[in-house]
């Protein structure tokens, strides 16, 4: 009985293999892209790709293991949750009110350590931010949001 099941167990290991999602991979960055739309300085830039966009953009940088199942299922159900609350690749089909929002959220995440996911630093230690590195981010949306702000105020 117990050979079966590892039998079992096995048969379902293998054809997971063959039965794969599919990758959130692109070989172009589209022109609504985060980076491209708002060109932020080089290190904000790097931090974001480094820290958010495996999750949430078309351009996932998979590690050797995410072809494995069940690992593969795992990473897919991340990205496709991540890319549900936010997509870098789409950030020019939002409208201004959503930008904002979107920045604010990215912000208060970053500011209290909920972004990127320990789940995530844990495998991609890379992909930590440091206090440094949150600074920056946190000091670059609130510059844009004020200009965004300031922009978008009413010629009196």
């Amino acid at each position: 009985m117990g050979k079966k099941i590892l039998i079992g167990i096995v048969v379902v290991f293998i054809v997971m293999q063959f039965i794969q999602p599919a990758k959130n991979t692109s070989n172009e960055i589209p022109r609504t892209d985060f980076i491209v739309m708002n060109t932020p300085p080089s290190e904000v830039a790097t931090i974001l790709k480094t820290s958010c966009y495996d999750c949430h953009s078309n351009n996932t940088n998979y590690p050797w293991y995410g072809s494995v199942a069940p690992v593969s299922y795992i990473l897919a159900n991340h990205v496709n949750d991540g890319k549900k609350h936010l997509d870098f690749s789409r950030w020019g089909t939002y409208n201004q009110r959503q930008k904002e929002h979107i920045l604010e959220e990215i912000r208060e995440e970053v500011e209290e350590r909920h972004m990127p996911l320990t789940s995530y630093i844990n495998m991609h230690e890379e992909a930590a931010m440091t206090n440094d590195e949150i600074k920056t981010i946190i000091d670059w949306i609130d510059t844009s949001l004020s200009m965004t702000k300031l922009y978008n105020e009413p010629v009196q």
